[in-house]
């Protein structure tokens, strides 16, 4: 009924910037509550940022001040800014939606900063 579509990961160095785009189709009622999380290889999948009612904004702390979440109604996406990317950034990068009290996730999109 939902699926949401990950985009615009690649291969950057350090330093480098990327954006990062989920876009979400289906029955859609809106995306007001979505969020990013991260796995990388042999750890737990966490939170990196999120957007709560449409514009309350939370980030982890190792991203705070690099990494900004925004969003497109028109186009029902949500992006991931992300500048000054460090080697610990590397991992595959999933959306999240909560619709109805249900929990929508993306396939992924991998992120590989190197040194």
């Amino acid at each position: 009924q939902v699926q949401l579509v990950e985009s615009g990961g690649g291969l950057v160095q350090a330093g480098g910037s990327l954006r990062l785009s989920c876009a979400a189709s289906g029955t859609i009622f809106s995306i007001n509550t979505m969020g990013w999380y991260r796995q990388a290889p042999g750890k737990q999948r966490e939170l990196v940022g999120s957007i709560i009612d449409g514009w309350k904004t939370n980030y982890a702390d190792s991203v705070k001040g690099r990494f900004a979440i925004s969003r497109d109604n028109d186009k029902n996406t949500i992006y991931l800014q992300m500048n000054s990317l460090k080697p610990e950034d590397t991992a595959a990068y999933y959306c999240r939606m909560r619709q109805e009290g249900k929990d929508y996730w993306g396939q992924g999109t991998q992120v590989t900063v190197s040194s």
